[in-house]
């Protein structure tokens, strides 16, 4: 494998090139990141391209385990970024690489940045969360999704139907009142995100528009990648619409 890490790669890694991409969907809870990674999937297929979509929490060794852990409100920070961390490996070991030394390109729903964003903001230093998390692969192509607080807001009580306790901080002890809470979380988040985007190198895209609006922008961006030509443009009567897939699978917060 040619070495792509941040940091020092997980035994037993293979020595082969990689030849899929990896491509990155970040953004805050209620971003529309799964909204888009669906319609990114559905556009390279039709392109024949083969895809693997993954996401935090989907580790068969410890997803269970952390959201087990995560309902007694009690999790203390550096074990959460432990545990997400293991999730993280488990998934790079076993469904990443793999689909990446096949040809694959792995769409990622959030990947180490928001991890590293989520440990920074409760209270751990940027270079140990780097440390942490220094095994994972450099994707080709970050795409950070930025929407303003009161979009997501909106956005979760639309889906949810209430705010989610770990998303909304509560367990920073930033005040008593969920609402405030939030939007306090979000400003933290969206400070360390905005380091992250210089220090990494992501592409920001106006998340505050339609989905449609989105994924033109960011087929755009992405275009290059596979030398394909972005979809045409939606119309007002709905011609050019990106299909939506018939099968999106509604994603728990992560």
């Amino acid at each position: 494998m040619t070495d792509r890490t941040y940091g020092t790669r997980l035994p037993g890694m293979p020595s082969e090139p990689l030849t899929g991409k990896l491509v990155v969907i970040e953004g805050a809870d209620g971003s529309g990141r799964t909204t888009e990674v669906a319609l990114l999937k559905e556009w390279l297929e039709v392109q024949g391209h083969a895809v693997v979509d993954t996401g935090l929490r989907r580790s068969d060794l410890v997803s269970a385990e952390i959201d087990r852990a995560k309902q007694g409100h009690t999790l203390g920070a550096t074990t959460m970024a432990l545990l997400y961390s293991v999730d993280f490996a488990d998934q790079l070991e076993n469904k990443i690489v793999p689909a990446l030394t096949a040809g694959s390109t792995v769409l990622a729903d959030r990947y180490v940045y928001t991890l590293m964003a989520r440990a920074v903001v409760r209270g751990a230093s940027r270079e140990w969360a780097r440390e942490l998390y220094g095994f994972a692969l450099r994707p080709d192509v970050v795409v950070f999704l930025d929407a303003r607080p009161e979009i997501l807001l909106h956005r979760a009580i639309a889906k949810y139907g209430s705010l989610d306790y770990w998303e909304s901080g509560m367990d920073l002890c930033l005040s008593r009142d969920l609402f405030e809470s939030f939007f306090l979380y979000q400003e933290k988040l969206s400070h360390e995100f905005d380091w992250l985007a210089a220090e990494y190198g992501f592409q920001r895209i106006d998340a505050n528009r339609a989905p449609e609006q989105v994924h033109a922008d960011v087929q755009r961006r992405l275009a290059p990648l596979y030398g394909a030509e972005p979809s045409p443009p939606s119309t007002p009567d709905g011609a050019g619409r990106p299909p939506v897939s018939r099968g999106r699978r509604k994603a728990a917060s992560a």
